[in-house]
């Protein structure tokens, strides 16, 4: 009997699940990290991010300008302390692997493996991306808790929920709770909550819209009001006014033009109007910042009011690039308006209906020690094995250690407050 294919666990790990595999799929799911620039050289610790606070400005009609009083450029040293991780973690019986000999065949590793790592990507995918673009936190209470029944909320993307999730609920009146997800309403998009894993339901009653009550993932949020997450596109882009960071890399936006992302009320925005909205949007970033801001980034829900204006205002806008999609959760398209500006429209499926962001790439970086990976032990292994009275287990954690850089927020716009 042939015994080449019973090989043992990490063996398997390395050949089926080596990490270069692992960041080109994961990269490639994710439209963030597939557009911004990448770095995976930063082994952590401090990192400087230089921002060119303000241009040489001096100018003088038929004099010369007095040296004392020449406007030099100025250059401001902001910095990212460190980077943020994330972790995925699976879990694999071992009496579920392997065969009578002790050893694991790799047609039993192969029917198992494939299915679990592909749901755990995609999963993981999901995360990362909604903490690139509009994080913190992952999804909000549309009614107050407990309004449908105890430990029952209504949720604003049913999507995000995932049974026996765990997850924190937080809002601005309420210490944070942690919760498991214990069943899941499609249709009502409701979510009932326990206190443990496949418990009883558990009042959320204290929680409520008014006082903005939020999702998060755990590690997310400290207990104290910090959030330790990448730097989002809605934290960077978005004055504290609207929600955004009072800094970016450590440096006070309102004190530099280029790290203040033009902020544009979107309050007014209903489905009809979104594509005059987004063009005016377009001009008035042209008119206050300066770069090459042609490619908004938002929802599907957003998305697919656009594709239905370009059906009735044919003659006010056209597409100049037929639409496209991802398998990965994303659409694209390019339109134009009369006046011959043309931008690309990006649906993201992780992202949110409040906010429409105008972006220019550049400048836009994502710093990392590798990008996607598994966790190696000091010995060389790629888990870690669980002793139990039912058997062995090992655990297979991935990683992503790394922080996104904006160095050029000034160069782009985000439309905020939209709520049709």
């Amino acid at each position: 009997m042939a015994t080449g294919t019973r090989r043992n666990f990490q063996d398997l790990l390395n050949e089926y699940t080596p990490n270069k595999m692992l960041r080109e799929e994961l990269i490639s799911r994710d439209y963030i990290l597939q557009n911004v620039q990448k770095d995976d050289s930063w082994k952590g610790g401090k990192l400087i991010v230089p921002f060119k606070g303000s241009g040489a400005s001096s100018v003088s009609f038929n004099k010369l300008t007095p040296t004392s009083k020449i406007n030099q450029s100025k250059y401001v040293r902001g910095s990212i302390d460190d980077y943020r991780e994330v972790w995925a973690s699976l879990i694999f019986n071992q009496r579920d692997l392997q065969e009578h000999g002790g050893k694991i065949p790799e047609s039993t590793f192969l029917n198992i493996l494939p299915g679990e790592l592909e749901q755990m990507m995609d999963y993981m995918k999901e995360v990362a991306s909604v903490q690139l673009g509009t994080g913190p936190h992952f999804g909000v209470l549309t009614a107050d808790g407990d309004t449908n029944g105890v430990g029952v909320g209504d949720v604003d993307k049913i999507d995000r929920f995932q049974i026996n999730q765990r997850l924190f609920l937080l809002d601005d009146d309420s210490a944070e709770i942690e919760l498991y997800v214990t069943d899941i309403d499609i249709e009502e998009e409701q979510v009932t909550f326990s206190a443990t894993m496949g418990g009883a339901p558990v009042s959320i009653a204290a929680y409520t819209t008014a006082n903005n009550a939020k999702f998060y993932h755990p590690g997310i949020h400290d207990g104290s009001g910090n959030f330790n997450t990448f730097t989002s596109f809605r934290n960077a882009l978005l004055s504290e006014a609207r929600g955004g960071s009072a800094k970016l890399h450590g440096v006070t936006k309102t004190k530099y033009p280029i790290l203040q992302a033009t902020n544009i009320d979107g309050s007014g925005i209903t489905a009809t109007n979104i594509l005059d909205a987004m063009f005016d949007a377009f001009t008035e970033v042209r008119r206050r910042g300066k770069g090459r801001a042609t490619e908004y980034l938002m929802s599907l829900k957003n998305y697919g009011s656009v594709m239905k204006q370009l059906e009735l205002q044919k003659g006010a806008f056209r597409v100049v690039e037929d639409p496209k999609e991802s398998l990965f959760g994303w659409m694209e398209m390019k339109i134009a308006n009369v006046t011959g500006q043309v931008v690309k429209i990006v649906g993201i499926l992780e992202w949110d209906d409040d906010t429409i962001a105008l972006v220019d790439w550049r400048g836009i970086t994502f710093r990392s020690n590798g990008f996607f990976k598994k966790r190696v032990s000091p010995d060389g292994r790629e888990y870690f094995e669980i002793r139990g009275e039912d058997g062995y287990q090992y655990v297979c954690d991935m990683c992503l250690f790394g922080e996104q850089e904006f160095a050029l927020p000034g160069h782009s716009a985000i439309i905020h407050s939209i709520s049709y």
